[in-house]
């Protein structure tokens, strides 16, 4: 837990305070005088009395009570000392920057847990072990470098990798970038970026936290609880965007179904985040600009205008927004005409608004309050201004910078010329204000961020299904695949519509159904696990002889114990599935079904549950939803009975989580209705 002996300490002590600030206990020490601590400062060191001049204890016994422990000594010695401060000297807070725990093998694990157990039996808090520490304006408590300008206007930082850390914010600080505190969790012993979230969520005040959250995660261990506080802290007003690394997974997924093989961790990360509101970045320059565009005035809207003196930046950034979903609208209406007046010839104000490498401070003042004021369908602007060289533009930004105070709608500033007007951007930072070196990076993180969905209601209200029936199968049923009887019997439980259908293991009964129908019908193996790869279906028989004939070839492939028979349907085909994954529960895929799940792999995620809203995003964000939609005289698919259909496997797994994976492949998807034709499930006990 966060108390508040972490966060406003009256004293803290370095153990293992050093002369050397090329080691990390002389420069947390040397951070800590630097930032001026207005507590009691201590150190200890068994082999100096004075240390950066503040005297020293040679042992930690003859300490006063002390409330915050900063140590950097090797990890042999650091159950002994946390034990005496945390039972003799009152100390209720603890750093550890040592490395040696968890990260070296199990006999750091256990050195570890026992160190959690002392601090945990007096009330503790605890960051680290393996970390650069933490920063607030309170106290500089790392031995790292950058230290930023802390201001509670800025963004809570919580980093999971302590090099990564300093990496963005050296990333940030020099556009200006503000940092509010900074945790660095290292092997998260005690408390991870999860925890420190909840504890901003719990403590939210809405009149003086910071509202801007940066996370950077390499594992999720409580994604339950970051989903939580991510939610409840974005619902209050907060806004977070977060790396999580590690995305990739070396090596082929062993998987017996298309939701095994599609789904990944990665996957339901994405999941997560999209259901908390978060916005996901890859890398620190995006989550850096994405930062700095939630510390500018509110975007709301779709439409921006593009206001440069140079036509190249200009273009690129309206490709990046346009294909995002935004819009760079053409400006037409009598005031442009009245601002065109104002530039000089050969201008254009048509949007982007270009008013040449000749243009001037006064001028870009006049488009801005034009824009502002009398263009009534912009909805935020962003100014692209760099110099050649030739002339200094302080006047250029000084105008910017008063333009961004006044202006009713947001001002994005992409200074381009870093090194060329680094005095003039100097004196921009001191004004207090950000900037983006980067057009196109500047239009991806506005893309990303519109793309980003409010957080889901934690309290969703899934359709109601027979909950009875299910669990009675389930309970009943042994681990692995369920036979097609009882696969047949959940999806009517689910009240999900379903092809007739008949499982037989002799030919008499074949050639009885096919004489049933007044269709043509399918025949499929039972047992193989991918029934096309072993020529297991077989579409479109019509004659007592083809059943026969075919009967009598299936039945002998290997694996298959019988043939199950539908009638031929039509429609589009689609797929919706399922996979549970560790730790966050199930994730439930839908798409196109048949060979396009082959072929384009096209599909949406979400994290189980899933509300009708959700489901309706997921369908929508397909590349295929054209097709869903009926594209040149196709039949249409009723989507509201899509959504349904997702949205009743969202409630099956909930019931039964024993579900590890599933697939409805093809359901058969019409104007009128949505059939499953065909489906697997696996449980694990």
């Amino acid at each position: 837990m966060v108390n508040k002996q972490l966060l406003f300490p009256d004293s803290i002590v370095v153990i293992g305070g050093s002369n050397d600030i090329k080691k990390p206990g002389g420069k947390v020490l040397k951070n800590l005088i630097e930032g001026k601590f207005k507590g009691d400062l201590y150190v200890t060191n068994p082999k100096e009395t004075l240390v950066q001049g503040i005297v020293s204890y040679t042992d930690p016994f003859e300490l006063p009570f002390v409330d915050l422990a900063i140590i950097a000594i090797a990890a042999k010695y650091i159950l002994k000392t946390i034990t005496l401060l945390a039972k003799q000297k009152n100390t209720k807070a603890f750093i550890i920057l040592s490395a040696g725990f968890s990260e070296e093998g199990e006999e750091g694990k256990i050195l570890e847990q026992k160190i959690v157990d002392i601090i945990d039996s007096v009330g503790g808090s605890l960051i680290g072990p393996n970390c650069i520490g933490a920063l607030s304006p309170e106290y500089h408590g790392v031995f790292t470098s950058p230290i930023p300008k802390l201001d509670l206007n800025g963004c809570d930082f919580i980093s999971g990798s302590g090099a990564t850390a300093c990496f963005i914010m050296e990333t940030g600080i020099p556009k200006g970038l503000p940092f509010a505190r900074v945790f660095s969790v290292g092997n998260s012993a005690q408390m991870g970026v999860e925890e420190i979230l909840e504890y901003m969520d719990h403590t939210f005040d809405p009149h003086k936290s910071p509202r801007v959250k940066l996370l950077y995660l390499e594992t999720i261990t409580k994604p339950k609880l970051l989903l939580k506080h991510a939610s409840s802290l974005i619902a209050k007003g907060c806004k977070i965007a977060a790396i999580k690394a590690g995305s990739s997974e070396a090596g082929s997924r062993a998987a017996s179904s298309h939701t095994g093989a599609l789904a990944s961790s990665d996957e339901a990360v994405n999941a997560l985040f999209r259901k908390a509101g978060i916005v996901r970045c890859e890398g620190r320059d995006e989550l850096a600009t994405v930062a700095s565009v939630f510390l500018h005035k509110k975007f709301v809207g779709k439409n921006i205008a593009i206001i440069s003196h140079a036509g190249g930046p200009a273009v690129m950034l309206t490709d990046v927004l346009s294909n995002g979903g935004l819009s760079i609208p053409h400006i037409e209406n009598p005031a442009s005409q009245e601002l065109l007046e104002h530039l000089y010839p050969g201008s254009s104000v048509a949007n982007p608004i270009d008013f040449l490498a000749t243009g001037n401070a006064e001028q870009l003042g006049i488009i801005i309050d034009y824009v502002d004021n009398k263009f009534d369908e912009i909805d935020a602007m962003i100014v692209i201004f760099g110099t050649a060289g030739l002339t200094k533009v302080f006047d250029v930004y000084n105008v910017l910078n008063e333009k961004m105070k006044t202006s009713k709608k947001p001002i994005y500033p992409v200074l381009p010329s870093v090194h060329t007007a680094k005095e003039e951007i100097e004196e921009f930072l001191e004004y207090g204000r950000m900037f983006f070196a980067d057009e196109a990076l500047l239009g991806k993180a506005i893309v990303n961020i519109a793309n980003t969905l409010p957080p889901q209601p934690s309290n969703i209200d899934i359709p109601k299904i027979n909950k009875l029936s299910i669990r009675k199968i389930i309970d009943e049923s042994d681990e692995g695949y369920l036979s097609p009887e009882n696969v047949q019997k959940l999806i009517d439980a689910c009240g999900i519509d379903r092809a007739e259908e008949v499982v037989t293991s002799t030919k008499k009964e074949a050639v009885e159904f096919f004489e049933k129908q007044n269709t043509p019908i399918v025949m499929k193996v039972v047992g193989p696990v991918h029934k096309s790869d072993v020529g297991g279906v077989i579409l479109n028989v019509n004659s007592k002889k083809q059943v026969e004939n075919e009967f009598d070839r299936m039945i002998k492939i290997e694996d298959t114990t019988a043939i199950l028979l539908q009638p031929m349907l039509s429609g589009t085909e689609l797929f919706v599935g399922a996979k549970f994954e560790e730790n966050f529960g199930h994730q439930i895929l839908c798409g196109l079904g048949g060979v396009f799940i082959e072929v384009l792999k096209d599909v949406s995620f979400g994290l189980s549950p899933i509300s009708k809203d959700e489901a309706n995003y997921m369908i929508k964000s397909l590349k295929s939803y054209k097709i869903i939609q009926g594209v040149r005289g196709q039949e249409p698919i009723n989507e509201e009975k899509f959504i349904d259909v997702i949205t009743r496997i969202s409630a099956l797994v909930e019931i039964a989580p024993e579900i590890a994976e599933m697939d409805i492949n093809p359901l058969l998807g019409k104007l009128d209705k949505i059939v499953a034709v065909d489906a697997r499930i696996r449980i694990e006990k």
